[in-house]
């Protein structure tokens, strides 16, 4: 059995690394073809190109690059056209894989086409999913909730569980050594600052929420800020964090990473998956998003929820505050943040919504790569029925 894989971001690359390990478990006779970062190329794929050229996200970043990346969409669907896959799978980045599909499926209308993560229709853009299904026959959805939206619009989907669920947490003992690693005490509280992993998202929203750091440690002296980052962004970080007076201790290495979010008694973090990281983690938070002001305009019109911060949306709650667009401002950012340290109550909320988050995503059932294997196989007939949602954890 052949399939071609396609991952754009490295959050498609650890999914994909994750789901080939999954179909290496359930079959033994399964070649890989397609794209993808170092976890894919470790499971066994050689990419034909590399993946960090597909990374670009926002208009005005597109554009310069326009022309490589059409050209790499026909090049890429002429592959799959010579490959004959028994599926093909684009993983999350749907500018580039759906664009893919399409021609790909032009060239043979009898290909099968899965998609792993579904597009955020509940958010924005709900005509997405029909032209979605346009090209793709199943999904694979990381959110419970998803799966009717895929079906009403004309595709199978399953629901297979987040892969937050199955990452690592560091325990007391590594956030202990942390802590005396930085020369924090035991009773200072750590505040965690992610102000994003691109370097437009860092560039517009760390200003802001350095002030709001530093008037939260105007009225609680004693806290300490540590800075998680990741290598596309890591050295506008530290520059950045250099002219910051909040001082803060930047962490890159992904374990000093997990020893951090276990020590940390808080977070200002930016809207996105993070949020599922810090409630993994069981880290009160206050999320904060903006984005250029035309842009602004166009989402906020398009809009279709009152909150973006996934842990509100799984848990059915709004137990995490949120600020976006212009009301990502310091003032009111530090005083949630101030909320969220010292208002029990509050605290509670959120520990209550991230439990809820954390099993509604899979937590202690069966790992997200496998189930998503044993839906790509039931997909194109070749394993037993995804069980009933019934029998899922």
């Amino acid at each position: 059995m052949k399939l071609f894989l396609i991952a754009g971001e490295a959050s498609g690359d650890a999914l994909g690394g994750a789901l080939m390990a999954g179909l290496r478990d359930l079959r033994d006779d399964i070649v890989f073809e397609g794209i993808g970062g170092p976890r894919m190329t470790a499971a066994g794929l050689d990419s034909r190109f590399p993946m960090d050229e597909l990374s670009v996200m926002g208009i005005l970043e597109v554009l310069p690059k326009y022309r490589h990346l059409k050209r790499r969409i026909s090049e890429t669907a002429q592959a799959v056209a010579e490959a004959a896959p028994d599926a093909l799978i684009g993983i999350d980045s749907p500018d580039f894989c759906l664009r893919v599909a399409r021609e790909a499926r032009a060239l043979n209308p009898d290909l099968r086409t899965i998609h792993y993560v579904a597009p955020s229709v509940w958010a924005w853009r709900p005509g997405r999913a029909l032209k979605m299904a346009e090209v793709i026959d199943h999904v694979l959805a990381i959110l419970p909730f998803e799966p009717p939206l895929m079906q009403a619009a004309g595709m199978t989907c399953d629901f297979v569980g987040h892969p937050v669920v199955s990452e690592p947490v560091a325990n007391a003992d590594e956030a202990n050594a942390f802590r005396a690693a930085h020369d924090i005490s035991a009773d200072a509280p750590v505040v965690l600052c992610l102000p994003g992993s691109r370097k437009g998202e860092v560039t517009r929203l760390g200003g802001r929420f350095d002030e709001a750091l530093m008037r939260l440690r105007d009225r609680v002296p004693e806290i300490r800020v540590v800075v998680p980052t990741v290598p596309g962004v890591a050295a506008l970080v530290r520059d950045m964090a250099r002219r910051w007076p909040s001082a803060p201790v930047v962490v890159e290495d992904p374990q000093e990473k997990l020893a951090a979010f276990a020590a940390a008694d808080l977070a200002l973090a930016a809207s996105g998956t993070v949020s599922l990281e810090l409630a993994a983690n069981r880290v009160p938070m206050v999320i904060g998003y903006d984005m250029a002001p035309l842009s602004r305009l166009i989402v906020g019109m398009l809009l279709r929820t009152d909150t973006v911060t996934l842990v509100n949306l799984v848990s059915e709650t709004r137990a995490v505050p949120e600020f976006l667009g212009s009301r990502c401002q310091p003032g009111p950012l530090s005083d949630a943040l101030l909320t969220a340290l010292e208002d029990m109550a509050a605290r509670k909320a959120q520990f209550d919504a991230m439990d809820l988050t954390m099993d509604r995503l899979g937590k202690g059932g069966e790992a997200p790569g496998l189930r998503a294997a044993r839906s790509v196989l039931r997909a194109i007939g070749q394993a037993p029925e995804f069980p009933e949602p019934s029998e899922r954890s």
